[in-house]
């Protein structure tokens, strides 16, 4: 089975409904409304039942599954939180729930799930690789990493472990680790291939190489996920900024939740003067990394420009307490303050971020002059 296959059959599947017992004839026709793809009709026959029987929890984990088909994941989500208060033990519930976070683009939440699942079973292979793949998502990869490696012992020669923990070293700056292990995979010709030669040459700052390779691998494969964010940074890099932004259109079709496409739109809106748009692509960006700084700069600078003062002053704030050298940050704060009428707060946020520019300037690695 290809990489990208395997990958989408463990991380991107939907839940599926508990086998139910009895005779009872409207559970009957839902289970076999569920199994035709007729989601409508099953949800409405669970919910009709759940009507009588409310404490049915393996019903109401069905409900959920069915909603979960019909892409209704916050509804599926509440389903199985309730069912699972009646059956905390139930590891199918949990891990439905768990791809109900996962699929609503909130990995933050799916981990809770997922590692009691993993804590329980530490080498069942789908909710390792769905945990690993959150915390790639959230932007750590160490974690990601130091959580696949065991399964090597167990999955030496299985390609999704190989892939994702590739995945994990490249972005850890680990190239040389990465190498090795993504060596294993790449004698293919394969869109997994050309999508992980354009990673290692993007992380190593040659960005045509990594432009060509990407290029390939949206040729051969354009529903991999991932693959058109990085090729979209890639032309951005290349300054091909229409070429860019329709990559990032390109990833969001097929992952709504990808937190690079995601941000990229917003600004691209942002400019646009499209501040509606762009703050819910910032929410799904926030939904995924709800503690990125730069996401949260984007949501203040989008309430600043739509004249949303108020809240704007309130999220920079808050941005400037968590991350005090984030120098930018200090500057639109002061700029909010001068536009409150608040000069005393806007001169000290001034001087904040002159004082983070000048830190950052001197934590700067130093160029070593080149002989002629």
């Amino acid at each position: 089975m290809r990489i990208a296959a395997l990958i989408s059959l463990l991380l991107w599947a939907a839940g599926s409904p508990a086998q139910t017992t009895g005779a009872d004839d409207p559970l009957r026709r839902a289970a076999a409304a569920y199994d035709a793809g007729d989601t409508s009709t099953a949800i409405r026959l669970y919910r009709e039942f759940l009507a009588s029987h409310p404490d049915a929890a393996e019903i109401r984990s069905n409900l959920g599954a069915a909603l979960a088909r019909d892409g209704k994941f916050s509804e599926a989500i509440d389903e199985y939180q309730a069912a699972l208060k009646q059956l905390p033990n139930n590891q199918g519930v949990r891990m439905n729930l768990a791809l109900a976070y996962y699929k609503l683009g909130r990995p933050s939440e799916a981990v809770q799930d997922l590692r009691l699942l993993h804590e329980r079973e530490p080498l069942e292979l789908k909710p390792a690789l769905l945990l690993a793949d959150c915390y790639l998502q959230m932007g750590q990869p160490a974690t990601a990493a130091g959580l696949l490696t065991p399964l090597l012992q167990e999955y030496a020669d299985d390609h999704a472990v190989i892939y994702l923990l590739g995945m994990a070293l490249l972005k850890d700056g680990k190239t040389n680790e990465a190498q090795v292990m993504l060596d294993r995979i790449l004698h293919d010709e394969s869109a997994e291939s050309a999508y992980l030669l354009g990673q290692s040459e993007f992380l190593r700052q040659d960005i045509v190489a990594a432009a060509g390779h990407l290029a390939r691998a949206v040729e051969l494969n354009p529903q991999l996920p991932g693959v058109h964010s990085l090729y979209g940074q890639a032309l951005r890099g290349l300054s091909k900024m229409d070429a860019a932004a329709e990559q990032f259109h390109a990833e969001l079709a097929v992952n709504p939740y990808d937190f690079v496409a995601n941000t990229e739109v917003a600004m691209q809106l942002k400019q646009d003067g499209k501040f509606d748009d762009a703050l819910v692509h910032v929410d799904r960006a926030l939904q995924v990394r709800p503690n990125d700084p730069g996401a949260l700069y984007q949501r203040a600078s989008i309430h600043t420009s739509q004249g949303d003062i108020e809240q704007a002053r309130k999220e920079l704030e808050q941005l400037v307490a968590g991350f005090p050298t984030f120098a930018e940050a200090h500057a639109a704060l002061a700029t909010v303050y001068y536009r409150l009428k608040r000069a005393a707060d806007g001169d000290r946020e001034r001087a904040a971020a002159q004082r983070a520019q000048e830190e950052a300037a001197k934590a700067a690695p130093k160029k070593v002059p080149q002989e002629e």
